[in-house]
C-alpha cells in the first residue's frame, strides 16, 4: 500500500515537480548546479572578499564602512565622503580597529615590492601572512587571486546579461515565427511601408546616435548605465510608434488599406541563416573597432548574436503547440492573439529553450575570454580570466598565470555544458518515470 500511495503521489505531481525530480537523479548536474552557486556567490561578493579598501574600520574615533560607501558611490545613491575614499594606499593607515577582507588586495592594486612574477611558493616581500599573494602575482606585481575572483564577476555578468538579451530576442522572433507562419499575418500595405521606412531611422537615433551617451552613463555608474539603456528601448517605441499613428488616417485610401500577407517564418529564417553565416568572432572585432572598447558593448554583441539558436527551438515548439487543442480553445473564446501567444503559446513552449540558453552562457563566457585574450573589447583596467591568460603566454615561465585562469574557464564552461545535458535528460519525456 505505502509503494502504491507513493506511485500515486508522484503521478499527480506537476510537470516542473517531474523535471526537477528526474533532474536531480544526474549526480554530474547536481553537482554543477552547486559549483555554479558558489561562483556566483563569489562574483557577486568579490569587493568584500578581495580588495584592499577595508570593510570596517575606525580612524581617529569615527567608524567608516569603506566597501559600502564605494558601492552606493558607484550606483549614484550616496556622494563621495573625501576624506576616506581619497586614500591610495590603505596599509599605511594606522587605524583604531579594522577588519580586512580576506584577500588585502583589488584587482588593480600594484604591489611593486613583488612585481616581475612572483610564483606563489616564492619567498615574497610583506608585512605578513596575511598580506601574501596566495597565487602569486603578474608582472607590475597585482595579484592573480584577486584577478581571479573579480575575473568571476565578468565571467558572470557576460554570460547572464548577454544570453538575457539573446533570450529576449530570440524567444520573440521565434515565437512571432512559429505561431504566424507564413499565413497567418496579413498588415495593411501601408503600415508595413512605413514600419520599415521608420525602422532603420529609430534604430540610428534609439542606439547608434546615443551609444556614446549610453557608455558614458555606464562609466558613471550601473544605475545611470542602465537607465539610458532602458531610455534607448523606450525611444525606439516612441519613434516606431509614429508610423503606426500615420496609419489611420491613410488607410482611408483603398489602394494603402489592401492587406498584404507576412511571411513571418520565412522573414525570420532567412535572417538566421545569414547571422548563423557571419563568423561571430570576426564580426565582434569589427564593432569593436568601430566603437569605443567596452565590456557593455561586448555583452549587447554577443547577445545580439546569440539569439539564432533560441529562435530555432522556439519556433519549433510553436509549429507543435499552436495545433493543440487548448490553443483552438482560447482561439474559440475569443482572446487576443497577444494574450494568446503570451500566456500561453510561450510558458508551453519555453523547456527546450533553457538548454539552449546554458549552452549559450558558456559560449558567451568562451567568446570574452577569448577576446580578453586577445587584448580586445574590453578596457586595459578591467581584469579578466582571459586576460591573466595573455599574461602568461607572454611569460611561459609565470605558469600560475595560465594554470589558475585556464583552469577556472574549464570549470565554468564544463558545469554549463553538464547543466544542459541535465535538462535536456530531465526534459525528454522518454525518460520521466
Amino acid at each position: 500500500m505505502a509503494q502504491q500511495r507513493e506511485e500515486l503521489k508522484e503521478l499527480d505531481q506537476s510537470y516542473g515537480a517531474i523535471v526537477k525530480r528526474q533532474f536531480k537523479k544526474n549526480r554530474p548536474a547536481v553537482w554543477s548546479l552547486r559549483i555554479l552557486y558558489f561562483i556566483l556567490f563569489i562574483g557577486f561578493t568579490a569587493d568584500f572578499i578581495a580588495n584592499d579598501k577595508p570593510i570596517y574600520c575606525k580612524i581617529d574615533g569615527k567608524t567608516y564602512f569603506p566597501i559600502f560607501k564605494e558601492y552606493l558611490v558607484n550606483l549614484g545613491l550616496a556622494k563621495q565622503a573625501p576624506e576616506i575614499m581619497k586614500i591610495t594606499d590603505w596599509k599605511t593607515v594606522e587605524f583604531d580597529s579594522v577588519i580586512r577582507p580576506l584577500i588585502p588586495y583589488s584587482p588593480a592594486t600594484t604591489d611593486y615590492s613583488n612585481a616581475q612574477y612572483v610564483s606563489p611558493f616564492e619567498k615574497q616581500s610583506v608585512q605578513s601572512s596575511k598580506f601574501k599573494h596566495r597565487l602569486g602575482t603578474d608582472d607590475i606585481g597585482r595579484d592573480v587571486l584577486s584577478g581571479m575572483i573579480h575575473g568571476s564577476r565578468i565571467a558572470m555578468l557576460v554570460g547572464v546579461l548577454a544570453m538575457s538579451i539573446a533570450s529576449i530576442i530570440g524567444i520573440f522572433l521565434g515565437a512571432i515565427a512559429g505561431y504566424f507562419g507564413d499565413d497567418r499575418l496579413k498588415a495593411s500595405r501601408i503600415r508595413i511601408w512605413l514600419n520599415l521606412l521608420f525602422l532603420p531611422f529609430a534604430f540610428f537615433i534609439a542606439f547608434m546616435a546615443r551609444n556614446n551617451l549610453m557608455m558614458d552613463a555606464f562609466g558613471e555608474s550601473l544605475v545611470s548605465g542602465a537607465l539610458q539603456f532602458i531610455w534607448s528601448f523606450v525611444l525606439f517605441g516612441l519613434i516606431m510608434f509614429i508610423p503606426n499613428l500615420l496609419v489611420i488616417p491613410l488607410k482611408l485610401v483603398p489602394f494603402f488599406r489592401k492587406k498584404i500577407n507576412i511571411p513571418l517564418d520565412i522573414i525570420v529564417n532567412r535572417l538566421i541563416e545569414i547571422l548563423r553565416s557571419i563568423p561571430g568572432l570576426l564580426l565582434i572585432l569589427a564593432v569593436v573597432a568601430v566603437f569605443d572598447a567596452s565590456i557593455i558593448l561586448v555583452m549587447i554583441v554577443i547577445g545580439l548574436l546569440g539569439w539564432t539558436g533560441i529562435a530555432r527551438f522556439i519556433r519549433a515548439e510553436l509549429l507543435r503547440v499552436r495545433s493543440l487543442e487548448y490553443m483552438e480553445a482560447a482561439e474559440a473564446l475569443g482572446f487576443s492573439t497577444s494574450r494568446i501567444i503570451l500566456r500561453h503559446a510561450i510558458p508551453n513552449s519555453l523547456t527546450p529553450v533553457l538548454i539552449s540558453i546554458a549552452f549559450g552562457i558558456a559560449a558567451a563566457i568562451l567568446t570574452e575570454s577569448t577576446l580578453s585574450f586577445l587584448g580586445i573589447g574590453v578596457p586595459p583596467d578591467t581584469i579578466t580570466w582571459g586576460k591573466l591568460l595573455a599574461k602568461g603566454r607572454v611569460a611561459p615561465e609565470a605558469w600560475w598565470l595560465a594554470i589558475f585562469p585556464g583552469f577556472a574557464i574549464f570549470i565554468t564552461v564544463t558545469i554549463f555544458n553538464l547543466l544542459g545535458d541535465g535538462l535536456a535528460d530531465a526534459i525528454d519525456p522518454r525518460l520521466k518515470q
